[in-house]
């Protein structure tokens, strides 16, 4: 039996949802609404432009907690289209995907263009029909029918529809009206405004393993590489922090202080180490032999921030055998325990995230169809389900996406 579907939003999860769905079901009538002129703009943009596809994380109780937002929900939705399942459907389409030492998952080729043309080759091949410039004003159902008014005067009926519209706000007061729940969005994903000595002229170097935490949070640290920018802070580690802070830090307007440990390793053994290397070279400048595989430059503005602040050694010229018990101290403390002011946030616009969307309680996750209307569907970022970077968000994309195209 031949039905019209809409899909409302043409990115990752509109065209993959489309067109699982016209492959199970050949007989239907599919559209694809966008309302701006690009399609798959997210998809282009991901991991610099080379797509971050999905993550190797081939467990679904590990890949879950990756989701601040989503983790519970998720689950079940795994087991029915995981990484594996994703890696396949590419393959099926002659798409080889490679897996990076972070985890990171790209198509071999490097091109977010592979994806795309993928995505386009096939909704052509499936003939379903792609209208940009259509934007969505309101949603009403008459007699078992969708009614779809748009930004050109004209209603459109379906049988059925997607929404995966992300973030945009008139799409959201348009599920209001139709009495669902839209939890208010807030900023995930995005870096640190810090103005500090201890960073100043650094911005393009990195630690490769620090740990992060906002101060008198303990629930909000995290770990992994983090880069010198020249607004502040970023790199997975911030990243990671924003995403699960990313409703406490909008409450305080991102205006918080950071406990940087730039070696990544505990007090303790930093203390053992520093003492060993202070025996073994006593006669090297504190300055000149970074350590922890901290950049030297950031470890001179480090260590220089550790004479100012102990007054019993001079800035210059200082060796590990005139390092007193209080400057170890101090030292240690630099390193492990740094306090930066964080006075706002920084976020590229194009692969922008959120934390927010419709409430998923009003979600079956079974079928991703709305509990309150039936033929109404979800996918992608316009649920209120976001993750880490690193690949996690497409991958619930592509999740929802598929259970949806299965169940309509």
């Amino acid at each position: 039996m031949s039905k019209k579907v809409v899909v409302i939003g043409g990115g990752a999860a509109g065209f993959f949802c489309a067109i699982n769905l016209a492959i199970k079901n050949p007989s239907y009538k599919i559209t694809i609404l966008e309302k701006s002129p690009k399609l798959l703009e997210k998809v282009r943009v991901s991991g610099g432009g080379r797509c971050n596809v999905t993550h190797a994380c081939f467990e679904e109780k590990e890949l879950v907690k990756n989701y601040p937002r989503g983790e519970k929900e998720l689950l079940g939705p795994f087991h029915s289209f995981f990484t594996s399942n994703t890696i396949q459907w590419f393959k099926q389409r002659g798409i080889e995907i490679k897996r990076e030492s972070d985890g990171r998952m790209f198509p071999i080729t490097d091109s977010s263009q592979t994806i795309i043309d993928c995505f386009m080759q096939e909704a052509k091949r499936l003939h379903i029909t792609i209208n940009t410039l259509v934007g969505v004003e309101s949603l009403s159902k008459k007699d078992d029918h969708w009614h779809i008014s748009t930004n050109r005067g004209e209603t459109i009926i379906a049988d059925a529809v997607v929404v995966t519209t992300g973030s945009a706000a008139k799409m959201w007061q348009a599920l209001e009206h139709l009495g669902h729940k839209v939890i208010p969005a807030v900023p995930s994903l995005f870096t640190f405004n810090i103005k500090d000595e201890r960073i100043e002229g650094l911005s393009g170097l990195s630690v490769d393993l620090a740990r992060v935490q906002v101060q008198g949070a303990k629930k909000l640290q995290t770990q992994g590489p983090l880069l010198i920018t020249h607004w502040g802070m970023s790199g997975p580690a911030i990243l990671r922090l924003s995403a699960w802070g990313a409703r406490q830090l909008a409450e305080i307007s991102h205006r918080f202080t950071l406990e940087v440990n730039f070696t990544g390793k505990e007090r303790t053994e930093v203390a053992s180490l520093l003492l060993a290397f202070k025996q073994q070279n006593p006669k090297k400048a504190l300055d000149t032999h970074a350590l922890f595989n901290i950049p030297n430059r950031l470890w001179k503005n480090l260590i220089a921030h550790s004479l100012k602040q102990n007054r019993s050694n001079p800035v210059q010229n200082t060796t590990w055998a005139d390092v007193s018990n209080s400057l170890i101290e101090r030292i240690i403390d630099t390193l492990t325990r740094s306090a930066f002011q964080v006075t706002g946030k920084s976020t590229n616009k194009d692969e922008f995230v959120t934390a927010g969307g419709l409430s998923l309680k009003e979600i079956d996750f079974k079928t991703m169809q709305s509990k309150i209307h039936n033929g109404l569907f979800f996918a992608g970022e316009v649920l209120d389900i976001d993750a880490i970077t690193g690949g996690f968000n497409f991958q619930a994309a592509w999740t929802t996406s598929w259970i949806a195209a299965q169940n309509i």
